[in-house]
């Protein structure tokens, strides 16, 4: 096989896998577009609309599980299940403590996977350790502004510190995507923390409601879950390259 069959060869199997990835991703733009399509949020809460809700994050998982096998389910796959859960558990008020836990759990099984060799390792560049310092500055600088807020909740006691415990563990998956060196794991972590902020600035009552805050919550939240589940299916895809060119 010549240089340019071998060319060709290679761009046929780059487009058949990148048609492969946009049909396993399908189900998830469509539930995604059903979820925006319904807009449940102001509905009362329900199955239905828990179901609507989570049904996008399930089926990611669903992708990435049938992608990468087993490879994913103590890391990427766990954390999308048990966002899937704190979607559900968010839609009744009365839960967002557990709602907060299960996304606490998803953030730590993310920075698991982030931390696996399938991921490429990026911590000594000038900018990545730049980026460690702006998340850290950011993450403990906001949670120190909205430290008053808490208090003034009522279940302040609990709150407070199970606020700070989930800054922490997000600021520690950022500050790991970035790590990784993989564009779209970074990006999606930057935009689930851009989520997080919006939905706390409305739930602790730091800023008047906004009119399309919960649209900027969903579209950021979904956004990120869709870039972590691809750097997830792109760092095997590479590493699955990288062990047949050592083979070959």
């Amino acid at each position: 096989m010549d240089i340019l069959e071998t060319h060709a060869y290679h761009r046929r199997q780059r487009r058949n896998k990148s048609c492969a990835l946009f049909l396993s991703l399908l189900p998830f733009f469509l539930s995604a577009a059903l979820y925006f399509y319904l807009w449940t949020p102001d509905s009362p809460p329900s199955i239905m609309s828990a179901g609507v809700k989570s049904a996008p994050v399930l089926l990611l998982a669903a992708a990435v599980l049938s992608w990468n096998g087993g490879q994913s389910v103590l890391g990427v796959v766990g954390g999308l299940v048990f966002s899937a859960v704190g979607d559900c558990c968010l839609v009744w008020p009365e839960l967002f403590l557990h709602g907060m836990g299960a996304f606490a759990v998803a953030h730590l099984l993310y920075s698991v996977s982030f931390l696996s060799s399938r991921y490429t390792k990026n911590s000594s560049s000038c900018w990545s350790r730049f980026l460690y310092l702006i998340l850290f500055m950011v993450g403990g600088g906001y949670y120190t502004y909205l430290f008053s807020f808490l208090q003034k909740d009522p279940n302040s006691e609990v709150l407070t510190p199970a606020v700070g415990v989930y800054f922490v563990l997000i600021t520690l998956m950022g500050v790991l995507a970035v790590r990784t060196g993989n564009i779209p794991t970074l990006l999606g972590s930057l935009s689930f923390m851009v989520s997080d902020v919006t939905l706390s600035l409305q739930v602790f009552k730091v800023v008047e409601p906004m009119q399309h805050g919960t649209t900027v919550v969903m579209v950021t939240y979904y956004l990120a879950q869709f870039l972590i589940a691809v750097g997830d299916m792109q760092a095997v895809e590479d590493t699955d390259d990288f062990s047949k060119w050592k083979r070959s």
